[in-house]
This record gives C-alpha cells, sequence and structure tokens, in this order.
C-alpha cells in the first residue's frame, strides 16, 4: 500500500464503502464487484484500495476473529503480525508484573499495542514506515491510552515508559536479513534497552540458541501446532528460575512447560504401545526429556525427538498415537501391508530418515475405504515404519 491508496481509504466515503463491501475471500467474484462499484461511480483508485483491504480483512480473521473487520492491514504488517490471542499473553506478562506505560517499539500495524491497550495499559506506539503508522493509529483510535508515533525506534524518548515491547524488523521489501545486526532495530540494540527496562523481544523461533543471554526468559509460543514465535523477557517480565519454556495455545486452552535450563535427555526405551510427538514449541526449548519423564516414557531413538509409553498419555505438550503394528521401513511390504488392510487414506510423518512423504506416498499404490497414520523413523537406530492411529 502507497500514500495515494492510504488516502482514498482513509476517507469517509471509502471507509463506508469498506464496509458496505465486507470482507472479500477467495470464492468471491471479484470482477462482479468491481463492476458493480465502477457502475455505481465509484473511482477506480478507491475501488481498487477498498478491494484491496477487504480481500486482507478476510485473510486476517484466522488472527483477529471479528475484530479485523474493523481493522485495516498491509500484505507485509498482516503477515508480521502477532496473533491477537498470541498478543493477549504478551500484554498480560505486563499487567502481572505492574508494568503502566509500554512502549511497542517497531509495532507493526499494532496488534501488540491493541492488547496492552485493552488490560488499559498505557501504550506509546512506534513505528518508522509511514502508511504503517498511519494504519496502526486507525486500528488503536478506540483507545484513549494508545498513541502512535511515526519515527525510529531508537530515537523516541523513553521517559515515563515502565517496560518495553520490541518487534525488531527482519526484512525490507522481499530482502529477509539474516544478520541480526541488520536488524531494525539490531539485536544489540535490543538487547542493550532489555538491561535497562524490562523487555520483552519477540523474534524468529528458529533464532541461533547462541544469541540468547543466560540472564532471559526464553518463551517459545506454539498456537494449533505451530510454532510461531520466540519471546525474550528481561527484568521483572522474567519468571524467577525459569529460563526455558514452552507455551502451547489450542483448543484445550494454554499449557506451559518450565525449567531452569536445557532438560536432560530421557533415556532410550522400548518401543511402546504409544508414540507422543512433542509440539513443536517443546522441542525448540528442548524441554522433550522433561515430558518424557512426566509422562513415564523414553526416546525412540537418542536421535529423534519423540517419545514412547506403554501408557496412554493425555497431555497437551504433544500428538498422541496408538501404534498398531511395526514393519521394516520397506516399501515392498508396506505396499503389501496396507493393501491387505484396505488403507487408501494415509497421513505420513516422517523424523530422522531421507524420504519424500509425497513421493513415498504414490509408491505404496493406497486404495480401500480404511485411513490410518504410517510414522517412517528409527527405533534405536532401526529404520522403521509404525502403522498407527491418532489418539
Amino acid at each position: 500500500m502507497d500514500v495515494a491508496e492510504l488516502r482514498e481509504l482513509l476517507t469517509p466515503e471509502g471507509l463506508r464503502l469498506l464496509d458496505e463491501v465486507g470482507p472479500i475471500d477467495s470464492t468471491t467474484d471479484i470482477v462482479s464487484t468491481v463492476a458493480r462499484l465502477r457502475k455505481a461511480g465509484h473511482a477506480p483508485g478507491r475501488v481498487a484500495a477498498v478491494l484491496g483491504q477487504a480481500r486482507l480483512r478476510a485473510k486476517a480473521s484466522a488472527k483477529f476473529g471479528d475484530f479485523a473487520d474493523r481493522m485495516l492491514f498491509t500484505p507485509e504488517g498482516l503477515e508480521q503480525a502477532t496473533r491477537l490471542r498470541v498478543a493477549s499473553v504478551h500484554a498480560g506478562r505486563f499487567a502481572g508484573a505492574g508494568v503502566d506505560v509500554v512502549a511497542d517499539l517497531g509495532c507493526g500495524i499494532g496488534a501488540d499495542s491493541l492488547a496492552l491497550a485493552a488490560l488499559d495499559l498505557g501504550v506509546v506506539a512506534v513505528e518508522r514506515d509511514e502508511v504503517t503508522a498511519a494504519l496502526a493509529a486507525y486500528n488503536l483510535a478506540p483507545f484513549a491510552s494508545a498513541r502512535v508515533e511515526h519515527g525510529d525506534a531508537t530515537e523516541v524518548d523513553l521517559a515515563g515508559v515502565g517496560g518495553l515491547w520490541i518487534d525488531p524488523a527482519r526484512r525490507s521489501g522481499a530482502r529477509r536479513f539474516t544478520d541480526p545486526s541488520d536488524w531494525s532495530p539490531s539485536l544489540d540494540w535490543a538487547f542493550a534497552r532489555a538491561r535497562e527496562l524490562p523487555t520483552g523481544i519477540k523474534l524468529a523461533p528458529g533464532l541461533d540458541r547462541e544469541l540468547i543471554p543466560e540472564d532471559v526468559e526464553a518463551q517459545w509460543i506454539s498456537a494449533d501446532h505451530e510454532v510461531v514465535e520466540l519471546v525474550l523477557w528481561s527484568g521483572a517480565l522474567a519468571r524467577d528460575g525459569v529460563r526455558r519454556a514452552a507455551l502451547v495455545l489450542g483448543a484445550h486452552g494454554a499449557a506451559e512447560l518450565t525449567a531452569p535450563g536445557d532438560s536432560a535427555d530421557a533415556e532410550v526405551r522400548a518401543l511402546g504401545e504409544f508414540v507422543v510427538e512433542p509440539d513443536g514449541a517443546v522441542i525448540r526449548a528442548r524441554l522433550i526429556g522433561d515430558l518424557a519423564r512426566a509422562l513415564d516414557g523414553g526416546m525412540l531413538d537418542e536421535t529423534i525427538a519423540w517419545i514412547t509409553t506403554d501408557t496412554a498419555p493425555e497431555t497437551p505438550f504433544g500428538q498422541v498415537f496408538r501404534v498398531r503394528e511395526r514393519f521394516p521401513l520397506d516399501v515392498k511390504t508396506l505396499k503389501r501391508e496396507l493393501a491387505a488392510r484396505k488403507i487408501g487414506t494415509l497421513e505420513i510423518k516422517k523424523r530422522g530418515v531421507d524420504i519424500d512423504p509425497a513421493e513415498f506416498r504414490v509408491r505404496l499404490s493406497l486404495a480401500g475405504p480404511e485411513s490410518a497414520t504410517l510414522i517412517l523413523t528409527r527405533v534405536a537406530g532401526e529404520r522403521v515404519a509404525l502403522l498407527a492411529e491418532r489418539v
């Protein structure tokens, strides 16, 4: 979105038209909608701006629910925005620590600022991109406690601010920066501020763990089985005795594993009746051993992040499968055994074996009304295929 498009959108006529059109998803007839709006006398620029925004609102519902219907977005801003459910967790951390004013440095379209302001916290939201800052101001307009500044996060006046939320920009247009010193603000700058004020730093979950300071709490967060971010918490926002945390959000609500550091590996044990695929946040936080011991289980293999146990586990920290049969990882054997069981729908999961599941599926020539899960992995060093069912 450029400034001209923004001007077309941020007019009483543009906003009324956007509300009239409503969200537009991939099934909507765009051509007929454009024709209808042009026939009604709307300028081409305004029609383009409104339709672009209507499509973004439809896409944004996955992150923001009904709130998306009153928000404005840029494509990049929506892609990078924190999901509202996750942003609410961040905001609760600040409120629980007694921080009353938060500077959201690199606020984007204002997702985290929205959650902070909804808890009546004071918010200073800073965004260097002019268009994105304007959209953040629109999104935060209902909250008197929030204000948006267009400027450089490293130059903002932090007088009166009690805590920081920093989301470094890790790309410029289509270019992605892999060196943390190129981020805006840089990771070193963010760490320096974290030593001065209670701070949360939002980062990609795959950040090189060698970059994580020893005196911060590192919390990996997953939502609906997808690891969405790593947050480093400092000062009053970091919990006593916690340096590693895996927060899992899903239909069950919220569940968390915490530890003072990476957990020791659990012992390898014989294949049991059940296997558990740990949630990605648990794997990233390196708390697999703690989870295995909590489930009275052990590891399938010393190099594989899967747990096995003889007791049916009930856990929000992983997906559980009941092992029906064990086969050698051999295409001819599996093709014969699956055909005998009339399995035509097969979920294939792999871990620790160099196999393309799509190509492997074709070679199995599946047919039949039954369904199952096939886990391709190693057990105590042996390549195996486990026929299983989800619990």
